[in-house]
């Protein structure tokens, strides 16, 4: 599923392209998770006036109201000079002045949803509940502290929830575990402030890695220039089971959680 980091990549290969450009025609495939909510003939003759994101949504702001946009488990946005015909799975297609911005999503699970500004209807109902951006200053061990306390959940499921920090998906959170040396089954409400603060770190860590490899491709992920993340290449423990720690040499173990692989170290990570 595209996380925070590459969604930003697609944010920031679309911003500067788009800002400005004029909508000349809408496009509708296959239903997605959510209907479009608006007539689509209304959206024709109005400006991008920028591309913003919120933990793992795309805020495409419009002269009038604006487009919400999730990329689900395998969405991806292009944006081509072309109008090439669509495939069985492109499902939404933005003709504008400065090309065909098109979302592709072979499983269908994301979603363009009008609304008249990010928290109204279906748009404020996505948003609400979302906790913190992981590079605000307001992601700090004292947060992290306050958000785990009382939820008896293994720490990676409450990294994963997204109602404390946001954008921390399975890869990053299994990464960013192990930079921090927290066994990701340790429960929630046992995690110490000093804990805390490593892990704060070190999700920013990994996040700004990600981010400067163009995010994880791991099946479908493309930016919107069609490039290929490579943090998946860099990654510590994600998807190395049974290979060597490239700390301590003991073998990586895989288990699942919340029906999501988690990588670790069983040396090197402590409860």
């Amino acid at each position: 599923m595209p996380e925070l980091p590459e969604v930003e990549v697609t944010r920031l290969s679309l911003v500067d392209r788009l800002r400005g450009a004029r909508i000349d025609a809408v496009r509708l495939g296959k239903p997605l998770r959510w209907p479009l909510g608006c007539e689509p003939g209304t959206l024709v003759g109005r400006r991008v006036a920028d591309v913003a994101r919120r933990g793992k949504y795309l805020w495409f702001a419009l002269d009038q109201g604006g487009l919400l946009v999730h990329l689900g488990m395998s969405g991806s946005l292009s944006l081509s000079p072309g109008g090439a015909a669509p495939g069985p799975w492109d499902h939404f297609d933005l003709v504008t002045d400065r090309g065909l911005l098109r979302l592709t999503d072979p499983r269908r699970f994301g979603a363009v949803v009008w609304a008249a500004a990010p928290g109204d209807g279906l748009s404020g109902r996505l948003l609400a509940g979302l906790g913190v951006e992981p590079f605000d200053a307001a992601f700090d061990a004292e947060w992290l502290h306050r958000g785990l306390r009382g939820r008896r959940i293994a720490v990676k499921q409450a990294l994963l929830a997204g109602n404390i920090v946001v954008g921390v998906g399975n890869i990053y959170a299994s990464e960013a575990l192990f930079l921090a040396g927290i066994d990701p089954r340790l429960r929630s409400d046992r995690l110490s402030r000093p804990r805390c603060e490593r892990l704060v770190s070190a999700v920013r860590q990994v996040l700004s890695q990600a981010l400067a490899l163009g995010g994880s491709t791991l099946r479908d992920f493309r930016d919107a220039h069609g490039m290929n993340g490579e943090f998946q290449d860099a990654a510590r423990v994600y998807d190395r089971e049974g290979l060597a720690c490239v700390d301590c040499g003991q073998p990586i173990r895989r288990i699942v959680q919340g029906q999501r692989s988690t990588y670790f170290c069983a040396r090197c990570q402590r409860r």
